[in-house]
């Protein structure tokens, strides 16, 4: 059965150097994606931060829906497509921001929206470019 997500629940791509640097505890949840477990998006943020490094909330809000009652499956499948719309960016995190459960003329139905964040050292985003490439290295690095 799929872990349950909820607001504030943060996914890390597991090719990602913070994960292990700073211990995070995860476990998979989609693809390479993992669920970081314990730590919210501010506990994630501070921590990061006392590492050295900087986690990057990106404005742009992303949202997926589905008809029916909300299940783990059905918030992992809008999540999965998501990560679908955003992979291009190349970020290395997605921040869970709203699970919202609603009806119409009877039907229910849910909209899932996440926000892209980005872990890295520089205090200025990288490029999409450069982030490509530091996602790449680290997964030539992992093998």
């Amino acid at each position: 059965m799929p872990t349950t997500v909820q607001v504030g629940s943060i996914l890390i791509e597991e090719s990602s150097p913070m994960m292990e640097v700073l211990g995070v505890v995860s476990e998979p949840y989609s693809g390479n994606w993992n669920l970081v477990k314990v730590l919210g998006g501010f506990e994630l943020d501070r921590k990061i931060h006392a590492a050295g490094w900087n986690f990057f909330f990106m404005a742009g809000e992303v949202k997926a829906m589905f008809f029916g009652a909300l299940k783990a499956k059905k918030i992992q499948n809008a999540l999965e497509r998501i990560l679908t719309k955003v992979r291009h960016q190349n970020f290395n995190s997605l921040e869970v921001t709203g699970i919202v459960a609603k009806r119409l003329f009877g039907v229910p139905y849910a909209t899932v929206s996440a926000h892209s964040r980005h872990i890295q050292r520089s205090c200025n985003l990288d490029g999409t470019e450069a982030r490509r490439t530091s996602k790449r290295d680290a997964e030539w690095a992992r093998g």
